[in-house]
């Protein structure tokens, strides 16, 4: 027999509370619980549907799973060769970093194949949209543009246009009316994605859902948000530079080693194929501090240039700033080239930077960190055709990292004739000379940065 319960609901975020508090645990609001009568079903012993057979995994089929591309190079490599029918895919990304603009070229680079697609603006209106997809070239004759925040609505939509493709943007602002909750509350990010999920599987429909982020740079809302879709993407990039980097966090169809690049420009966005030469256009050889470094972003190699500055300070407490490296790598490398090798620079204010607004986070650079400081303390450029990869260990070894055989292939692409590496490199192309070295002060003493020089 059925029995009824007290519980205390927030009207913001739909949380149960056993008993009235002053704010709610889920949202942290003031003041939103509101007592409610809750009827509690009698356990159901039978299942409600037959159990799913079991099959040899040899015999289950995956013809279904078969990407279609975007017509968009850089988001078909991140998403192993395209959109799969029947996936559901969330991107995130800071606000203003270019999602809507990327996903108006993803809907019209589709709808340019021949496939209709159904673009749901639900922050803007549909004029706005409209005026951006002119700018942008985005204007594909299937592809259908609607303002709309309700999800009954959106689902009519569905039946009338019936579309290969759905742009949801964004999933915050989605209201189901059944849920009773406000827009953007956990109750409803999560009831509304859950029913988008459940249509796109029963209408073979691929769904893109825009999701904001907080302040951290996670995606905002529950974590089931995460869990029940197909793809994660992300969507990064600095407001004060053009290059937007897309990479998937999580992909059910293929990996998330691949990197896609874009350039943010007055038309919008542009693939970037060759991403080591947009770095380096602007370079100036001979000058102190700079270093080149040959990075990998998952399986992409890139060329970055990497520029120190070192100055007398005063003060009690020099500074150190990285922009575009990771604040601690910085800070260990300096600590290693103070202790193994004697350059000291407790006294100095030390900035560091990646130029092009690339942010480089993996131990590949820091022999090029080194190289760069050690340069700009002693005021003695390197070389401009030289190129630096190793990891430095706070022992002052250098050890070998993943990859160093495509960093060095791009090197030579790119026209660099040498390179200094760990001694267990593997054998350079042609046309590149590398020097191997054990530790740190072998690599800073043959560039003759100190002793000897």
């Amino acid at each position: 027999m059925a029995r009824t319960k007290t519980v205390y609901r927030c009207s913001d975020c739909g949380a149960e509370a056993p008993q009235w508090t002053g704010w709610c645990s889920g949202c942290q609001a003031t003041g939103t619980l509101v007592e409610s009568q809750v009827t509690a079903a009698p356990r159901v012993l039978a299942s409600l549907a037959p159990a799913a057979p079991a099959i040899p995994i040899a015999e289950a089929s995956t013809g279904g799973v078969a990407p279609r591309p975007t017509n968009i190079a850089e988001a078909d490599r991140v998403l192993g060769g395209g959109l799969v029918a029947g996936s559901v895919s969330l991107l995130g990304g800071e606000p203003g970093v270019g999602k809507s603009t990327f996903l108006l070229h993803l809907a019209s680079a589709v709808a340019s194949d021949g496939r209709r697609c159904l673009y749901v603006t639900a922050e803007e209106s549909a004029q706005q949209v409209a005026a951006r997809a002119e700018r942008i070239g985005a204007m594909a004759g299937n592809l259908w543009l609607a303002a709309e925040t309700v999800l009954p609505n959106i689902l009519s939509l569905l039946d009338e246009v019936r579309p290969e493709l759905l742009v949801v943007d964004s999933i915050q602002t989605l209201v189901d009316p059944e849920l009773g909750a406000a827009a953007g509350s956990l109750t409803q990010v999560r009831g509304c994605a859950q029913t988008l999920v459940a249509e796109a599987k029963r209408r073979d429909l691929t769904v893109v859902m825009v999701g904001h982020v907080t302040k951290d740079g996670g995606l905002a809302g529950p974590k089931v948000l995460e869990h029940v879709v197909d793809t994660v993407l992300s969507f990064e990039g600095e407001r004060h530079h053009a290059l937007r980097l897309l990479r998937a966090t999580k992909h059910r169809f293929g990996g998330t080693h691949e990197l896609g690049l874009f350039e943010m420009g007055d038309c919008g966005l542009m693939g970037v194929p060759d991403p080591s030469a947009l770095f380096l256009t602007d370079r100036q050889v001979g000058i102190p501090g700079s270093v080149v470094a040959p990075v990998l972003d998952g399986q992409r190699p890139m060329l970055v240039e990497l520029q120190a500055l070192v100055v007398p300070t005063q003060a009690p407490m020099p500074r150190r700033t990285a922009q575009g490296v990771d604040s601690g790598r910085l800070a260990q490398v300096l600590a290693v080239l103070e202790r193994r090798i004697g350059l000291f620079v407790s006294k100095h204010d030390v900035h560091v930077a990646v130029s092009g607004g690339v942010r480089v986070r993996e131990p590949g650079a820091d022999l090029a960190i080194a190289l760069a400081v050690a340069s700009a303390l002693t005021d003695r450029p390197l070389p401009p055709q030289m190129v630096a990869c190793g990891e430095v260990g706070l022992c002052g070894g250098l050890r070998q990292v993943q990859g160093t055989d495509r960093r060095l292939a791009e090197a030579a692409r790119l026209g660099f004739t040498s390179a200094l590496a760990p001694a267990s490199a593997p054998d350079p192309p042609a046309g590149l000379r590398v020097g191997r070295f054990r530790a740190l002060h072998e690599a800073v003493t043959a560039t003759r940065l100190v002793n000897g020089s």
